[in-house]
């Protein structure tokens, strides 16, 4: 997380507890063990981390959570288990009003209109695609370019999103890795040192540089 520390700090201003949702966790790796990945990461600089399976009533954590974080994994494990306590609705609803959230990989997947665009393996089976619907747009986290060179003979990112779009109209953005958007009330910026690669229905994809973000 050194890249992104400051941009964190920054962001989570004000936060003295931030409450961090491990449920998407790598396989071998305990809720604990995950959590200390982050208290280690974050803890020195103020901020108690507490994970989100230390508290009793999960539902009670996020809706009186200061900041949440949703790390990565696997999302469906991720989706499967939000449904399943009944925090999908929950988390969306607390950030809409006004509770800070970041995710990395699968935690930013959850934030567009749905899953579908993941690059994990459906190891589980969620009882729906939908997500939190935070940004009006789906992402593609890692986004990775074509590689001229290799000599791998299955499907690019980008054949796999436009096969997405065969079935679906939303916008997916690309995040290449070392990127991020920050999402304020209406504004919403790209952030990092690499452009996006946008994706939309029935167009040609196009890149948008840091610094802006708009949807053509």
């Amino acid at each position: 997380m050194e890249y992104i520390r400051e941009e964190v700090l920054d962001f989570f201003s004000g936060v003295k507890t931030l409450t961090f949702i491990s449920y998407a966790r790598p396989g071998g790796i305990s809720h604990d063990g995950y959590t200390d990945i982050v208290r280690e990461a974050l803890g020195p600089f103020g901020m108690e981390i507490k994970g989100i399976h230390e508290y009793d009533n999960p539902k009670e954590a996020v809706a009186n959570a200061e900041g949440l974080f949703t790390g990565g994994g696997n999302t469906f494990q991720l989706v499967k288990t939000l449904y399943e306590l009944d925090l999908m609705d929950t988390i969306s609803n607390v950030v809409k009003g006004g509770v800070p959230y970041m995710g990395s990989s699968a935690g930013s997947n959850i934030t567009g209109l749905s899953m579908r665009t993941t690059n994990d393996m459906p190891i589980v089976y969620p009882p729906s695609f939908d997500t939190l619907g935070l940004v009006p747009f789906n992402i593609n986290p890692h986004y990775l370019d074509p590689d001229p060179n290799s000599k791998h003979q299955g499907e690019t990112r980008e054949t796999r999103i436009k096969e997405f779009h065969h079935f679906n109209d939303q916008p997916v953005v690309g995040l290449r890795e070392g990127s991020w958007l920050r999402v304020e009330g209406d504004s919403i910026v790209l952030k990092g040192q690499h452009s996006a690669r946008i994706f939309e229905a029935g167009k040609e994809p196009w890149e948008m540089p840091p610094g802006e973000f708009g949807l053509q």
